[in-house]
């Protein structure tokens, strides 16, 4: 399971929650921290380029809360208790990110939140959750939030 800790992944793992789990099923949450790079390469413009740094300080530690969010979830489950739940953060482009670790992991499944974007964003920014379900090498489920969490997109 992939998450970024926005409602939509949330939504995902309520799915995952309220299904009944076999003993001895695992799940691995995941949350990918994707680096920021400088805009420029001329340090010298105004930019503190410890900035940079701790942005990524700033996500990997918001990362970190939301895998133990996730984790917590999905133990008190009274449908998914008998999960063992197991969390990673992660850094690099969380497309392929996503699919390394599934691949390494072993997965049957990859479980991931939809945002929503209309056919336009998709184009200008990508969507994580298509790329996973275009070259994964497992099932791929696209969990779509409650109507009030995708009728903002349409």
């Amino acid at each position: 399971m992939a998450i970024d800790g926005s409602e939509h992944s949330e939504a995902a793992v309520d799915e995952i929650a309220r299904r009944h789990s076999r003993p001895g099923s695992e799940v691995r949450v995941i949350s990918v921290v994707a680096p920021y790079f400088p805009t420029t390469q001329t340090p010298w413009v105004g930019v503190d380029m410890n900035l940079y740094d701790q942005m990524e300080k700033d996500a990997r530690k918001l990362a970190r809360a939301a895998v133990k969010k996730a984790a917590a979830k999905l133990r008190a489950g009274k449908k998914s208790r008998k999960l063992n739940v197991t969390t990673k953060v992660l850094s690099g482009s969380p497309k392929g990110v996503i699919l390394e670790e599934a691949e390494a992991f072993g997965a049957d499944l990859i479980v991931v939140g939809s945002h929503g974007h209309g056919m336009l964003e998709r184009f200008l920014l990508g969507s994580v959750s298509q790329a996973v379900a275009l070259h994964a090498k497992c099932s791929v489920e696209i969990v779509r939030g409650p109507k009030t969490l995708t009728s903002e997109s349409e």
